[in-house]
């Protein structure tokens, strides 16, 4: 995502050593971590080690901004590869001076951290979760109102499309849909399905 300018800040300059967690995923923080010197790789922790790497990150540049500017907890686990100097920015005067910037700016920033953040859940999911939980997390994040009340979801897109999204076959996608069919999870047929039982799908999710 764009490169932030450091704002002026008082906090000192730390360091970490190779193999050290930085960045956990889900935990709420208020800071926010910006990289001065070094190298770290992003991806998701099994325990201590880095089970799966997504990129690396070079100095100076934000640990994770995207967060950050949703106001919402990292997706990614964050370990150093070098000895790092960084600096921890309060997260309140981050956004401080993000809403300095004009609103025009502030919108395309948004933007592009959602897209951001959405890309990076994705691979996280294709990595983390089944097909079923996949398909859930799917159907979860593209449900809305329906007409007659409750959840649907309009399958705008060709099934072998979505199916790519999701990083599956288009015949295991066809045969999870008749799978949360069978559970009660999912109705309807052709492009708009209805969602009964949006808390179980959900919970099948990992939401």
């Amino acid at each position: 995502m764009p490169q932030i300018p450091l704002i002026d800040s008082t906090a000192p300059l730390l360091k970490a050593k190779a193999a050290e967690v930085l960045l956990r995923r889900s935990a709420p923080t208020n800071w926010v971590l910006h990289l001065d010197s070094g190298r770290v790789a992003l991806g998701l922790l099994d325990g201590d080690k880095l089970e799966h790497q997504f990129g690396v990150v070079e100095g100076p540049s934000w640990l994770d901004a995207t967060a950050a500017v949703l106001q919402l907890p990292s997706v990614v686990d964050a370990v150093a590869q070098t000895e790092v100097s960084l600096r921890r920015v309060p997260l309140a005067e981050f956004r401080r001076n993000l809403a300095e910037l004009p609103a025009s700016a502030q919108e395309v920033l948004h933007d592009v951290a959602l897209a951001h953040r959405q890309q990076t859940e994705l691979a996280v999911s294709r990595l983390s979760k089944d097909a079923e939980s996949r398909c859930a997390e799917w159907l979860v994040r593209h449900a809305e109102p329906g007409p007659q009340g409750g959840l649907i979801v309009s399958l705008q897109q060709r099934k072998r499309l979505i199916a790519a999204q999701l990083g599956i076959a288009p015949e295991t996608l066809s045969r999870v849909l008749h799978q949360l069919r069978e559970r009660g999870l999912v109705a309807g047929v052709g492009r708009i399905l209805t969602l009964p039982q949006p808390d179980s799908l959900r919970a099948l999710a990992g939401a």
